[in-house]
């Protein structure tokens, strides 16, 4: 019996199993995985699924699944949660390492930017004309007199 090789493969079910892996990355960010869970998850050895992985979607594996982690805590730190919380929530095993590479993405800690998040909120809620295009707004007629000034 041969054993098959890698050109016996059509590239669409290649494709298709890296697809798959991103998809486990998407949906099981909070729990703890690593390299060798996502790459069997796509049936190929970790080096060779790294190295398709990034042919495909520019990033590591453990690349994706940080950037996955840490805009899943954006989410997370704009409905209120606290940067504990949302550290374990979204799969980091410490808080000072989510808070590393927080800062490494958004150029901000989370509490910083939940903060700056949080009082824009409120900057809407007082002054929304603020937020709108000048020219849509007078398009709308809305600079003048009008219960939004």
């Amino acid at each position: 019996m041969r054993i098959p090789m890698k050109s016996d493969f059509p590239k669409i079910y290649i494709y298709k199993r890296i697809v798959q892996a991103k998809l486990f990355i998407d949906t099981h960010f909070d729990d703890c995985i690593d390299l060798n869970n996502i790459a069997d998850e796509a049936y190929f050895s970790k080096f060779h699924f790294i190295r398709l992985f990034k042919t495909i979607y520019g990033k590591t594996p453990h690349q994706y699944l940080t950037k996955v982690r840490i805009e899943n805590a954006i989410r997370l730190l704009q409905k209120g949660m606290s940067v504990t919380d949302v550290s374990f929530f979204v799969g980091f095993t410490s808080v000072s390492s989510f808070t590393d590479l927080f800062k490494r993405y958004t150029k901000m800690s989370p509490s910083a930017y939940q903060r700056q998040f949080m009082e824009k909120q409120e900057q809407i809620k007082t002054d929304p004309l603020q937020f709108i295009p000048a020219c849509f707004a007078e398009q709308k007629g809305w600079t003048q007199k009008s219960n939004f000034q």
